[in-house]
């Protein structure tokens, strides 16, 4: 019987979260080339982005019910279509309708990815979740980090933005080809002989359901500002999707030693100290500008750097009888809320910068080039108004978190006495 090459397969998975975060690295810095040249309102992009995560909370929430049936395999040939489809398209583009559709198919891919991988690398190393699925989810910055470099190395050459997106299609062709010649395990779930009915008990249970609620606010905090990021801070600082690069470049440093960092402060303790400094970090992009707004990147980078692979990390290993269903749905429901967010905000954006332009009769006495840096100084100041909006999340998350850790100690303590 051939073996499972757990190396190989670890690194296929990490090739496919890959291009998964390419795509949000390079959307976010040609997010506003799209909007110039299809003439997109800040709304309309939004909505843009937001069918990234719509299709993926869909493909991951139905990846979860059904990896176990159809195997973990086949949902990555899946993952490997949509991708190839998506990326396509993209470059093909030709108005709002076709980029709104080739997001969506590249969500649905995204979401397919990670409701096969995250399963995959649990079942790989059931004795170390949290710190391999630290190191897997590594890649998403990694991508998002090389994705931001192609973007000011293509505008420094003059490039336009397809070829940028056609990037993806290289690390896509690799990774379909290494997982059709792997051969993959049955899910931790299938393989512990854990019911089905047991593992729909278990996302039902009191702390799977706070840990779900709390997925929505360290999705939103990490995912939407990162993508927004560049449309946000471009007129505060004259390299905002460098921003970009440094919270990424912090994140990829954070999660590869997430080893000695998750045994330390354990998981929880890991989730309270990062929602502190997410929140530390907003607070700083949104009131620094200039070369010192890079000092809020790193302290964000910080802040968002544990969140996503230790949520799914922290309910693998405490509430382990969820299988691959749990860590599914909780990747659908951070994506979900980051989609909701995304449209609310795109369109409070617009807003904003309507409130902050004097009123039209004052508009139509000032020339031309007078009202273009009118729109300038009120999306100057619409930008950072929309972070510290978004501040306010960490900062419940850090009550959430501190609860958390009194509730594991407790119930740790209760444990050992029991014992």
């Amino acid at each position: 019987m051939e073996a499972i090459e757990k190396n190989k397969l670890f690194w296929a998975s990490c090739l496919a979260l890959l291009v998964t975060s390419l795509s949000f690295g390079i959307r976010a810095g040609i997010m506003s080339k799209l909007g110039a040249d299809f003439q997109l309102t800040a709304g309309e992009l939004g909505t843009i982005i937001a069918t990234a995560f719509w299709g993926f909370p869909l493909a991951i929430v139905i990846g979860g019910f059904i990896v176990d049936l159809v195997g973990m395999k086949k949902l990555l040939v899946m993952a490997f279509i949509f991708h190839l489809l998506g990326i396509i398209l993209t470059i093909f583009a030709h108005g709002y309708w076709t980029l709104f559709i080739s997001t969506l198919l590249i969500g649905i891919a995204n979401g397919t990815v990670e409701a096969a991988c995250n399963p995959l690398v649990a079942s790989l190393y059931p004795d170390n979740k949290t710190t391999k699925l630290n190191h897997f989810h590594l890649w998403f910055p990694s991508g998002i980090f090389i994705g931001t470099l192609i973007v000011l190395l293509f505008n420094y050459l003059n490039l336009n933005w397809q070829i940028q997106v056609a990037i993806m299609l290289l690390p896509t062709f690799v990774y379909g080809f290494l997982f059709s010649k792997l051969k993959f395990p049955v899910t931790e779930r299938v393989s512990s002989g854990v019911s089905v009915g047991t593992m729909y008990k278990s996302v039902t249970s009191p702390l799977f359901i706070f840990m779900f609620v709390c997925m929505f606010g360290t999705a939103i905090t990490e995912l939407f500002t990162g993508q927004w990021i560049e449309m946000l801070l471009k007129n505060v600082t004259d390299n905002s999707i460098l921003i970009l690069s440094v919270t990424t470049g912090v994140m990829i440093i954070g999660r590869g030693v997430a080893e000695p960092v998750v045994h330390r402060f354990s998981p929880q303790g890991v989730l309270l100290l990062s929602s502190i400094f997410a929140a530390i970090g907003l607070y700083l992009l949104a009131t620094l500008s200039g070369n010192a707004i890079f000092v809020g990147a790193f302290v964000f980078g910080l802040g968002v750097c544990y969140f996503w692979p230790t949520m799914l990390g922290f309910v693998s290993e405490n509430i382990p009888n969820s299988g691959a269903l749990g860590l599914n749905l909780m990747g659908g429901a951070g994506m979900f809320a980051v989609s909701i967010y995304t449209i609310f905000m795109g369109n409070f954006y617009d807003q904003l910068i309507m409130d902050y332009l004097p009123r039209e009769s004052t508009m139509q006495m000032n020339t031309s080039e007078d009202i273009s840096n009118l729109m300038e100084l009120a999306k100057n100041a619409a930008g950072p108004q929309v972070i510290k909006v978004t501040m306010i999340i960490p900062i419940i998350l850090t009550i959430a978190f501190a609860g958390l850790v009194l509730f594991m100690k407790f119930k740790n303590k209760n444990r050992v006495v029991a014992n």
